[in-house]
């Protein structure tokens, strides 16, 4: 049984209850020296004890036990790649200490870091429009959505709990549930579905009229996203307290951003309920990831079902970890959500190395790489093409491209990777983006990255003008 740690946890609890060590050793019937020990780390702490501080202290042991360092090391090691660390970088064993003691300033400093990209990345951005300004150190909501993800592995245990609860007698058959889900609503909450016509309500796909207790679907949706914007008010109307304590949870601020992560994570809850987590991972790992057989399984879209991949993470039960990418045709990044140590780009665009670009040639077909990042971790992506609704003639061909992607030991257990030489065979080296990509000699670099420094060589003309 693995060791819990609760040291800098416990030591928190301590100062804000105002109590000395030998205060809070005799309200948990222990000695001074052990609290001592259990806040340096030296002890590992007891399910006894843990059930102590519960009755003492009111805190969820959960609050203080939860394992989320996996996911903070990988960020840790991500941004300490920077080459701005490059004399300074600290080992392996040294993160893991500063884990062990000081986690609450790994958390701080990984906030600065990615505030610096940020502030980077907009400062350029503002240098080519300087008439247009802005906050510069604010999170954007989509960015503040993500990182709250990453910090709980994209995985939501209470509202997998709920999703599991919402049909007591089992789910009805695929055919069955736009029926199941809109007498639902009529039965349980007096609101009705009712398909509109396009022009009714144009550039929308889904709206609800409170006056008339009407739920209303674009006639442009197809049958599984009308499906899943049924779920998804649903889950907004019986799961609200669920919602509002995660959002509180999240820490984000700002009415845009919580706005955002409520979309998010009724979305989720959407997804559990018509993919529910046993069926969907058993079925998962026996198709050895076959997305179009798991969408058709579950009467869900493909992109539907790649994202539901990503929420796999439960104790005990895990699928592959997956990270999954949304670009448009300009490569923009339009969805994010991860699981993985890869690192997603926010802002500029994703890598033009990585062939899910290629997938707008190649519609409908999926589209397999394995790509290096510059800390020479090696992963297996696979992209391929997703419609969108269209409303018009004018609007044809809005498609986006969907990648997945995880780490190159778990690429055996994925279909798509199958006749690929995933021993020593070509692996194409990638960044974040180029704005902050350490690969000088790159012949796909469109800016030069705020991370290299060395001037243009002008007698030489490299691969691009940015060649030094």
């Amino acid at each position: 049984m693995r060791k819990t740690f609760i040291g800098p946890h416990l030591r928190r609890l301590r100062q804000e209850a105002g109590e000395t060590q030998s205060q809070m050793s005799k309200r948990l019937g222990v000695s001074a020296a052990y609290v001592n020990l259990l806040e340096n780390n030296q002890r590992s702490v007891s399910v006894a004890l843990l059930l102590r501080l519960f009755e003492h202290y009111g805190v969820d042991w959960h609050d203080i036990a939860e394992d989320g360092t996996g996911a903070q090391l990988a960020d840790l090691r991500g941004a300490l790649q920077d080459p701005l660390f490059d004399d300074t970088r600290p080992d392996l064993q040294e993160l893991r200490g500063a884990q062990t003691h000081a986690p609450r300033l790994i958390d701080a400093f990984l906030r600065l870091h990615r505030a610096y990209l940020s502030a980077s990345d907009q400062l350029l951005a503002l240098a080519a429009r300087p008439d247009e300004m802005g906050p510069v150190f604010a999170a954007s909501p989509e960015g503040a959505v993500h990182h709250f993800f990453r910090r709980q592995r994209n995985h939501f245990p209470t509202l997998e709990q709920a999703a599991e609860a919402f049909w007591p007698s089992g789910p009805p058959l695929t055919d069955d549930l736009y029926a199941a889900l809109k007498a639902r609503l009529v039965s349980s909450h007096g609101i009705a579905v009712r398909v509109v016509r396009v022009s009714e309500m144009p550039r929308s796909l889904r709206q609800y009229d409170q006056q008339s207790r009407e739920v209303w679907l674009s006639e442009a949706l197809d049958h599984p996203n009308r499906v899943f914007q049924l779920a998804h008010v649903l889950g907004l109307i019986e799961c609200r307290d669920r919602l509002d304590t995660l959002l509180d949870l999240s820490g984000i601020e700002t009415k845009q951003g919580r706005a955002r992560c409520l979309v998010e994570l009724a979305n989720y809850f959407a997804a559990a309920v018509l993919m529910p987590y046993s069926p969907f991972l058993a079925e998962a790992r026996a198709s050895k990831y076959d997305f179009d057989y798991l969408a058709t399984r579950f009467g869900v879209s493909f992109e539907q079902a790649c994202h539901r991949a990503t929420t796999m993470q439960r104790e005990g039960a895990q699928g592959v970890p997956f990270f999954f990418l949304r670009l448009d045709k300009a490569g923009n990044v339009t969805k994010r959500f991860n699981s993985t140590d890869f690192h997603l780009a926010e802002y500029g665009g994703a890598c033009p190395k990585l062939d899910v670009h290629m997938t707008f040639r190649l519609p409908g077909r999926i589209v397999p790489q394995l790509v290096e990042m510059p800390d020479a971790s090696q992963y297996f992506v696979f992209a391929r093409t997703v419609d969108r609704p269209t409303f018009e003639r004018h609007g044809q061909d809005h498609r986006l491209t969907v990648a997945m992607g995880c780490t190159i030991g778990h690429a055996p257990e994925i279909g798509y990777a199958e006749g690929m030489a995933l021993q020593g065979g070509r692996f194409t080296p990638i960044g974040i983006n180029c704005r902050i990509c350490p690969r000088a000699g790159c012949e796909q670099r469109a800016h030069h990255a705020s991370v290299l420094t060395t001037p243009v060589d002008e007698s030489r003309r490299g691969a691009t003008r940015y060649d030094a």
